[in-house]
């Protein structure tokens, strides 16, 4: 689009100048109404006629009533002598100023020979414009080869990120900083005979900060850092992946020492063999030389090579071997101290009140990324800015949650009585149910206002951030997930398809106790259902059946007796507590929604 409105600017320049051109031609050519002879002899003869210019054979007459005119007389003869053979009267032609101009040779140009160059000047032109945009391209396909790295330099301050921008990740800065510290003080390292890593691969969930991490390594170290996407290697030419690897090592080496950083590495650095084209696939090719120039024949020490990725399960072996990326840094999701050093960091520059609790968010953000964490933030300030406030509130916080995990309130979804009851005894059965299980988490919000695809919801949260799951965790989950199922069968004795992704969600969660967990008694500690080794592209299409029919009908039967289990759990608190279901069903079509100390105060009067 920037060539194209290029070059039509180009074209309107050029008629424009053509005009003007052609306009100040024809204003010089322009020529005076032409007369015969017979009609000047007549006009000198009544004394009309007060000057003439003679130019070649031109004549430029002009009138005594300040008209002009033009005629042509021989070109042999002179005027004087045609005049007179033409009779005119010799007093009358002494009245006449007669004056000879030799004529200009801009004259003749403008008038004669432009008119039948400027064609031949405007074709030439337009040739070597064409051959001069060929040859433009002809070069520009040389250049498919060279690295397209974007340089950030170690005196950019605008571009500068430190440590301090990165909250939480403790471990993985502590395992940079030695990066850090070697590229400051390689001496330190080589007079003892320590190598430094060569590659330093940043492995986590999406969001965990890999990136900005990254970044933070080459504030700190002060050295020219250059990033790269790993789809940026690959394009439609053959060889062209390989010849920018070369390019970005060569020009790393130069400003060595140096830092390269591949992001999403796993886009070129999947397991070779495993596509499409065999050893001449692009990608592999590509793959082969960043092998060779992370530990080849011809190696810098000074360039370390860092790249990121959230499937380090599909990279080559080849990639994770010593000498090449054989320092891996595992970012994980941050903790509550975490988050709230996360949210410290994101509301740094955003006006805020006073009373912001910033623990009372983190807690309710159990496994949220960094990215999440910004994100929410933002819908925050967006959420102030729409409702014309100049500082952002807890509230807007709080509703940002609910927003980033579910997506926004669908205020146009109404439902008609019926539904809204229905939906409201669903919702206050899940609630109900974990509220009664003691192992189950907390409940924090019950809400019959549509967010995203979900009519309604209810919000659970564990007290603490958790690493470890027991068995009983899982069967009151089993049993709060099939709450609303319950409460609808046994208030209407009819069911809708309100329970689809509850069900959905509590089957998986029953088979996978079974065939992932051993957490069946009959079953007993065995797994099922490995992974296929045939992979297309890195990815596996599936799993592997490794047992028997009988074994099959075994796992079909703890599945179904571990959600019969639940359900009759589910409805037992249920009949048992209906008084407080009641209540808090009729609480939630009154008001739609019921926070958490106003849940808690309902199900403690009504035990």
């Amino acid at each position: 689009m920037k060539k194209f409105s290029k070059s039509l600017v180009w074209a309107i320049t050029i008629l424009l100048g053509i005009s003007l051109l052609y306009s100040a031609v024809a204003g010089l050519t322009a020529q005076d109404k032409e007369i015969s002879l017979s009609d000047l002899v007549a006009k000198i003869n009544a004394g009309e006629v007060a000057a003439i210019d003679i130019v070649d054979a031109s004549l430029a007459v002009k009138l005594k009533n300040g008209e002009e005119l033009s005629a042509q007389k021989e070109a042999e003869a002179g005027l004087t002598e045609t005049l007179r053979n033409y009779g005119v009267e010799p007093a009358k032609l002494k009245d006449v100023q007669i004056a000879v101009k030799s004529s200009s040779g801009m004259s003749f140009v403008l008038g004669v020979l432009l008119p039948i160059l400027a064609p031949v000047l405007l074709i030439a032109f337009f040739i070597w414009f064409t051959g001069r945009q060929v040859h433009k391209g002809s070069m520009q396909a040389f250049t498919f080869g060279q690295s397209r790295a974007r340089l950030i330099s170690p005196e950019s301050e605008t571009q500068k990120t430190t440590f301090k921008d990165v909250a939480g990740v403790k471990e993985a800065k502590e395992e940079l900083k030695e990066v850090v510290d070697f590229l400051k003080n390689p001496k330190k390292y080589l007079d003892i005979g320590a190598k430094i890593p060569k590659g330093v691969l940043l492995m986590g969930a999406p969001g965990s900060g890999k990136t900005l991490l990254a970044k933070a390594v080459s504030g700190e170290s002060g050295v020219p850092f250059f990033h790269m996407s790993a789809s940026e290697f690959i394009e439609m030419f053959v060889g062209v992946g390989a010849s920018r690897t070369r390019d970005l090592f060569r020009i790393a080496k130069k400003a060595a020492p140096a830092i390269i950083f591949i992001d999403e590495l796993d886009a070129i650095g999947r397991i070779r063999g495993a596509g499409l084209g065999g050893g001449h696939d692009e990608r592999e090719q590509t793959l082969n030389q960043i092998l060779v120039e992370m530990d080849g024949m011809e190696t810098d020490a000074r360039v370390i090579v860092m790249a990121a990725t959230n499937r380090p399960d599909v990279l080559d072996p080849a990639l994770l071997r010593p000498g090449r990326f054989d320092r891996r840094v595992v970012l994980d999701l941050p903790d509550i101290n975490d988050r709230e050093e996360i949210l410290k960091i994101h509301m740094r520059n955003k006006p805020i009140v006073d009373e912001i609790t910033l623990r009372v968010i983190a807690e309710r953000t159990p496994g949220f990324s960094g990215a999440d964490l910004a994100n929410l933030v933002n819908e925050a300030a967006i959420l102030a800015a729409r409702g014309d406030r100049k500082k952002v509130e807890q509230q807007d916080l709080i509703s940002s949650i609910e927003k980033v995990l579910l997506g926004p309130e669908r205020k146009s979804h109404l439902l008609s009585q019926e539904e809204k009851k229905i939906s409201a005894y669903h919702e206050a059965g899940h609630a109900l149910v974990a509220a009664s299980l003691p192992h189950a988490d907390p409940v924090h919000k019950v809400s019959i206002v549509s967010r995203g695809r979900a009519a309604g919801y209810t919000m659970k949260l564990p007290s603490e951030d958790r690493h470890l799951y027991t068995r009983s965790y899982f069967l009151d989950e089993l049993a709060s997930a099939l709450g609303g199922y319950a409460a609808e069968k046994l208030v209407f004795n009819e069911l809708t398809t309100g329970p689809h992704d509850d069900l959905k969600k509590a089957t998986d969660l029953a088979r996978s106790l079974v065939t992932r967990f051993g957490m069946s008694d009959k079953v007993g500690p065995m797994t099922f259902g490995e992974q296929e080794e045939m992979i297309f592209l890195g990815r596996e299409l599936g799993t592997s059946r490794n047992y028997s029919e009988e074994t099959a009908r075994m796992i079909d039967g703890e599945i179904k007796r571990l959600m019969d289990e639940a359900f009759e759990r589910a409805k037992k608190v249920l009949t048992r507590r209906r008084e407080t279901l009641d209540a808090i069903a009729a609480v939630l079509i009154e008001k739609e929604t019921i926070e958490r100390e106003a849940f808690n105060t309902i199900v403690k009067e009504k035990v």
